[in-house]
Parts: structure tokens; C-alpha cells; sequence
């Protein structure tokens, strides 16, 4: 399409793109959805994921679309390495940008981890490198799979029934595409509890206590949503499935002993960079219950949460920042002297508790207790050990799930006497 170029780009760089990305976002009006690109039907979901590329860009999507194939028959590698340099210059929509990102983070993980956790590629071929971090820079994204692409972006209705798709998939077959479209639709279920904290902090401003009491009862609904629709995960996705052939494909090149130095994005800077591979902590919906009800976590917690967000969407990050910036929900519950408001409030507390209890549950069963199997030989697969007790974003993720879940429950409020 055009001469392939060298672009020298910095993962500090990156951030500064970023931080301006999000600085440019600063709200006329207070809390508007819109603004934020977040949907009152859909949430943080991107509405109406496209499937298709411009014509341009066919040697990205032909390689894309086979992707499990190409990655269970060790070819990926080598269609990579073939790849013809293609810019970014006829992504004109914020779509066409987004569906890229996911094409090309997709095709970043296969080659990395084709061959497993014991001979990660360590040089991502400038062919892809360029544009992937070129594309990243449009939408103030790291060059990395994170959430927004396998989840946000990654659907579809397969029928006018509304059933989904996947658009992009990875090896693991019926397991991932659930792994996939159950969080897609825990995303969904999301999206009244999204809406209700606007209509709180608008309640608070208007000291509208009945309107206050109304949302956090959509609240509640919403978060109890959620842990019920999480509870599919367990009908559909096998947990070794999961460990054993899923989860690498998720993990990044920070804090992976696997890829201890992290990735050399060849034509793009001279140093290894490192990110986190995919984790929950993407998602912007606990990080914005969080924000709302005033749930304060421990200083190591909030350091990874705070960096999650930088996997974010620009708009998405400055919602939660927005929120954060907003008049204590807290403070109001205590002051106004409403009991059915502090009665509504601890109930949302207490949802959400049990929200991450089923979460540490799920941890349990899909990681802890696999990564059991596998040390005693119960499972002969051949299966990945660097991060066995840990997420895929790098943390020790029992000891984090549940100190979030503690501070949780510290947050639930008790009347003034």
C-alpha cells in the first residue's frame, strides 16, 4: 500500500497520547453518556461492531479470519512474515479504527504465543509492529490485546434473534467464543447500573432524594444482573479449556516470566516495551461502581487499577475520572439523614460483595485450582507455568481479588447516632 516507514515510539510516548486523548474529553455538561461514547442500552459495549475491514486491508482480515487454524497448525508465523506493509491511512472511522485494533492485536497474540509460553517470539515483525502501534496511537490505545477489543468491539448479531457471534477468534473453540460472549453480555447487563450512577450523581446535585433511591435500586438490579449472568461462564466454558489453551493467548509482556524483558515492536522503538496482558480490571463497569459508591482499596490495589485504565478507551477513563470528580455519594447518604437511602446504599454494597465473591469463586475454579492439576500431573496437556497463579494482567490475583473484596465490605455504611 505504501513504502513501509520506521516509526521510533516510545512507550512513554504512548502515555503522553494517551493522557491528551483523555485531557480532550473534559465534559460541557455534566455526566452526559454520550460524551463518554458509552451507550444507555449498551453500556461500554462499542454498538455495532463492524466485521469487515476496508478492501485495503484484506491480507490483515484473511489472516485474522483463520487464525485458529493457522495458530493450532503452527503456520501463523510464517503468513506473518509475509505480510505486505500496510498504514493506516484509509481507516477513516472510529469502527474501521476499532475492528483494526482488534485484527491486529488478535494477530499479535497468535504470533507471539504460537508455539506456548516456552518459545514466545520476542520481535514483532515491523509489518505488523508499525501499524498496530500506529492505529493504537489513533484511538489511545497500548499496542496489546486488552479488553476493549476482545470484548468490546469482538461481537455480533449473528440473526435479527439477536444471538452473537464473535467477529475474531483464537484457538479453544466453543469454551472461547463463551469465554467471550458471556462477558460480552455481563457488559450488557451493565449498562441500567451505568446509567443509574448518572442519574445519581444528577440526583445528588438536585438533592432529590427519591430520584437518589431510584437509581440505587437500579443499581442494585444491575449488579445482581451481572453475577447471575457470570454464572453462565460455568455452563459453557470447561476450566481446562480455559487454562490450558485459552489463557496464554490473553497474556502481555509485563510482569511474565515468560517474556521477562518484554516485546521489541521492530521499526517502532529500539528497547523492548512491556504491557499487561488482558484482565477484568479493563473493564471500566467495577472501576465505575467503585468510583460512585466511594469504595476506597489499598494502595498496591489502587496502583493496578489505576494503570488498568490506562488499557481503557480515552473516553471511558475520563468517565471514571469524571465520576471520581463528583459530588460523594457517600457523604450525602450520611449527611441527608435518609434511611432508605442508606438502607439502598448497603444494599448495593452487599451486591457487589457477592459480585466479587462468585468472581474469587470463578479465579478459584478456572486458575487455582487447574494450576493444581497440572502440578500433579493430573492433566497431561502441555500447559502454561509462568502465570499459573496469576491473572493474565500479571497480578497475584487471589491476594488482589480478595483485598478488593474486603474494602468492599468495609464500605458498607452505618447510621450517624
Amino acid at each position: 500500500m505504501s513504502r513501509m516507514g520506521v516509526i521510533f515510539f516510545s512507550g512513554d510516548t504512548l502515555s503522553k497520547n494517551m493522557e491528551l486523548q483523555r485531557q480532550s474529553l473534559k465534559p460541557a455538561t455534566w455526566l452526559s453518556l454520550g460524551r463518554y461514547h458509552i451507550s444507555e442500552e449498551y453500556g461500554f459495549l462499542l454498538r455495532s461492531p463492524l466485521k469487515e475491514l476496508p478492501d485495503e486491508y484484506r491480507p490483515w482480515m484473511e489472516i485474522a479470519n483463520k487464525l485458529p487454524h493457522l495458530i493450532e497448525s503452527h503456520q501463523l508465523q510464517a503468513h506473518v512474515y509475509k505480510m505486505p506493509f500496510l498504514d493506516c491511512r484509509f481507516l477513516k472511522s472510529h469502527r474501521e479504527q476499532r475492528l483494526a485494533h482488534l485484527v491486529l492485536a488478535a494477530i499479535t497474540m497468535g504470533f507471539i504465543w504460537q508455539e506456548g509460553e516456552t518459545q514466545p517470539q520476542k520481535v514483532l515483525p515491523r509489518t505488523l509492529a508499525i501499524p498496530f502501534v500506529e492505529v493504537s496511537r489513533m484511538l489511545g490505545l497500548p499496542p496489546i490485546l486488552v479488553h476493549s477489543d476482545l470484548v468490546l468491539t469482538n461481537w455480533t448479531k449473528r440473526n435479527p434473534e439477536g444471538n452473537l457471534e464473535t467477529i475474531i477468534s483464537f484457538p479453544g473453540g466453543e469454551s472461547l467464543r463463551a469465554f467471550i460472549l458471556v462477558t460480552v453480555l455481563v457488559e450488557k447487563a451493565a449498562a441500567p447500573g451505568i446509567k443509574a450512577l448518572v442519574q445519581g450523581v444528577e440526583a445528588i446535585l438536585q438533592q432529590s432524594q427519591d430520584t437518589l433511591l431510584q437509581a440505587l435500586q437500579q443499581l442494585r438490579l444491575s449488579i445482581q444482573d451481572i453475577t447471575r449472568t457470570l454464572a453462565q461462564m460455568h455452563d459453557y466454558v470447561d476450566p481446562d479449556i480455559f487454562y490450558t489453551v485459552i489463557r496464554i493467548f490473553l497474556s502481555g509482556w509485563k510482569d511474565n516470566p515468560a517474556m521477562p524483558v518484554g516485546l521489541v515492536y521492530e521499526g517502532v522503538a529500539t528497547e523492548p516495551l512491556r504491557y499487561s496482558g488482558g484482565s477484568a480490571a479493563q473493564s471500566s463497569v467495577l472501576q465505575a461502581f467503585d468510583e460512585f459508591l466511594g469504595i476506597q482499596h489499598c494502595m498496591e490495589s489502587v496502583g493496578f487499577l489505576q494503570r488498568m485504565r490506562d488499557y481503557m478507551p480515552p473516553s471511558h477513563k475520563a468517565f471514571l475520572e469524571d465520576l471520581h470528580s463528583s459530588p460523594s455519594l457517600r457523604d450525602y447518604v450520611l449527611t441527608s439523614g435518609a434511611g432508605c437511602c442508606l438502607m439502598a446504599y448497603n444494599q448495593c454494597v452487599d451486591a457487589l460483595v457477592e459480585l466479587r465473591s462468585y468472581h474469587i469463586n470463578m479465579v478459584a475454579r478456572y486458575i487455582i485450582s487447574v494450576a493444581a492439576k497440572v502440578r500433579s500431573g493430573m492433566l497431561s496437556h502441555l500447559s502454561p507455568h509462568a502465570l499459573e497463579d496469576r491473572g493474565t494482567g500479571g497480578t497475584a490475583v487471589m491476594s488482589f481479588l480478595k483485598s478488593i473484596r474486603e474494602k468492599t465490605v468495609e464500605a458498607i455504611l452505618h447510621p450517624c447516632t
